[in-house]
C-alpha cells in the first residue's frame, strides 16, 4: 500500500497542489485522493498509523471545506453575473428557459444551453427546490458573461 501513498504523493506534488494556498490540509489531499482510488477508510488508517474515526474525521472535513469552496466560487461568479433571474416559488420548470432567454436578450448574453438543457441544469442544481414541474423554494438563476448558467436558492443570496 505504501506504494499506493507515495503515487498519491507524486500526483499531489505533479499537479503542484499547495496546502498554502488551497483550502485543503496535505493530509486532507492525500485522503480524498486514496478514497477516490477506491481504498477504504481502515486500510488508509492502517498505512497512515492513524485510526479510521480520524480517516473518516479527515476526509468529512475535506469535502465539507471543498463544498464551502464551491459555494463561494458560486456566490463570486453570482455577484458578476450580469444576468439575474428570479424564479419565484410555484413557478413551472418548463416556463424557466423563456424567462432565462428574454433576460439574457435584454442584457446582450448570449447563453448557449436549449430548453431541455437549461431545464436540466437548473433542476440539478436546485436540487430538492424542484419537485417534479414545479420551483418548491424561489431561484435566482445568474448567466455569466460568458453564457455559463449558475443556479442558487434565493435564500442564499
Amino acid at each position: 500500500m505504501s506504494a499506493v501513498i507515495d503515487e498519491v504523493d507524486e500526483l499531489l506534488e505533479e499537479i503542484g497542489f499547495d496546502p498554502q494556498t488551497s483550502v485543503l490540509t496535505y493530509r486532507q489531499a492525500q485522503v480524498l485522493s486514496l478514497r477516490e482510488r477506491g481504498i477504504s477508510q481502515a486500510d488508509i488508517a492502517a498505512e497512515l498509523g492513524t485510526s479510521r474515526a480520524n480517516v473518516s474525521s479527515v476526509e468529512s472535513s475535506a469535502r465539507e471545506n471543498l463544498q464551502k469552496a464551491r459555494e463561494t466560487v458560486a456566490f463570486a461568479e453570482a455577484l458578476r453575473a450580469p444576468v439575474r433571474v428570479r424564479v419565484p416559488a410555484g413557478t413551472d420548470l418548463y416556463d424557466v428557459p423563456q424567462l432565462v432567454y428574454e433576460a439574457c436578450d435584454d442584457e446582450g448574453v448570449k447563453v448557449d444551453y436549449t430548453a431541455p438543457d437549461l431545464m436540466k441544469t437548473v433542476s440539478d442544481a436546485a436540487g430538492s427546490a424542484v419537485s417534479g414541474r414545479k420551483i418548491a423554494t424561489p431561484l435566482i438563476v445568474g448567466v455569466t458573461s460568458e453564457g455559463m448558467v449558475r443556479v442558487r436558492h434565493q435564500d442564499r443570496e
